[in-house]
């Protein structure tokens, strides 16, 4: 049986585009008539607005959040060899992006409920060689930052946090991104503030790394045509930019609507063979993604994409197990990593799911749920 013709996937924009697009528009049209695409004044207006909304003193745009840790990871100096503490479950960019720097990932567990960083792990993971601690704040939450200083304190080694996925998420009373002392955006069309193309952002508290980071994201120039140091080129246009400030004023709107639409999975699918994600104690959710687990993944999948209901999984292969990870020698157990990546996926979740479509895909799951 198909959910007549409609067909629905983990995320589309289209369903939002109606009440939005006049506004998309004219952000559009306002750059257009500017005569300044790069380096404007709305590039500018938009990284003044998102250090705001996050609460750091400093917000630099950037061309992805990929670009954005492998610039933050050059701002704090790394050196080849230099170890620096992350997860594997994780989307292959946070890896990629420390081996380009010149760094080496050390790989640690996750929690088996929450998919997050161990950070009980971490402290026997740290050793003479390790430079910077980068936790993931996964499909919408923070890992434990408090955990995390507590261990690191009196050691010189930074935080930067992979907010690719937590964008408006608070741990405890602050946003992430406001935590360590890099905090990277990713706004890919597809997250909860999602560009019209790619485009990333660096946050900061520390004027001499938000200084670094402007250089390296311009050939190491600081003025025109005059290159002090290595750099690279990274740049959020201010088309892009318009556009995230036109949906940086909605975004608390999406995070509300997501947890609505998760609320609501919640209550019909707490009496069935789906484990439903567990959210933290010490923060908010935004619900870039409602990643579930079900013993009978890929049958449950299957059927549900005979039925026009298509599903993904985030991630199902962990990072240590790819060739790009080859040389790097695991230093413990990545048992919860690897378990759940054979059962995870993610189910439909944007702001304009309707309650009639959420409801019709959960009368599905739970069919299936039984059948299978």
């Amino acid at each position: 049986m198909t959910i007549q013709n409609k067909v629905f996937n983990v995320w589309d924009y289209l369903s939002d585009l109606d009440s939005e697009k006049q506004g998309i528009m004219e952000a559009i049209e306002s750059v257009i008539d500017s005569g300044k695409l790069i380096f404007g004044p709305k590039l500018s207006c938009f990284e003044n607005e998102f250090a705001n909304y996050i609460g750091s003193k400093y917000s630099l745009g950037v061309g992805n959040a990929t670009d954005g840790l492998f610039l933050a990871l050059k701002a704090i100096n790394i050196n080849p060899g230099d170890e620096i503490i992350t997860v594997s479950n994780t989307a292959v960019p946070t890896v990629s992006a420390i081996m380009a720097a010149g760094g080496i990932p050390v790989f640690i567990d996750i929690d088996k409920d929450t998919f997050l960083m161990n950070t009980n792990l971490l402290e026997d993971a740290i050793t003479k060689k390790t430079r910077a601690i980068l936790p993931v704040h996964l499909y919408g939450q923070s890992a434990d930052i408090d955990h995390i200083k507590e261990i690191i304190k009196h050691k010189n080694i930074y935080i930067i946090e992979d907010c690719a996925q937590s964008t408006g998420s608070l741990y405890k009373s602050k946003r992430t991104g406001n935590l360590g002392d890099i905090g990277v955006f990713s706004f890919y069309p597809t997250k909860v503030l999602g560009a019209f193309g790619d485009g990333g952002s660096c946050t900061t508290n520390d004027l001499e790394i938000f200084n670094h980071l402007k250089r390296l994201r311009f050939y190491g120039m600081e003025s025109t045509y005059f290159s002090i140091e290595q750099g690279y080129n990274s740049r959020l246009d201010d088309i892009q930019a318009a556009i995230l400030s036109f949906k940086l004023s909605k975004l608390d709107e999406y995070i509300a609507s997501r947890n609505k639409i998760a609320n609501k999975y919640d209550e019909h699918l707490k009496a069935t063979n789906f484990f439903l994600p567990k959210r933290v104690s010490y923060g908010s959710h935004s619900f870039y993604l409602y990643v579930v687990k079900h013993h009978k993944r890929d049958a449950l999948m299957d059927e549900l994409r005979k039925r026009n209901i298509n599903l993904s999984i985030s991630y199902p292969w962990p990072i240590h197990t790819m060739p790009i990870c080859k040389e790097i020698k695991l230093q413990c157990s990545l048992q919860n990593t690897e378990r759940v990546a054979n059962e995870i996926f993610s189910l439909p979740m944007y702001p304009g799911l309707s309650e009639h479509d959420q409801e019709l895909i959960i009368s599905h799951l739970l069919e299936v749920d039984k059948l299978i």
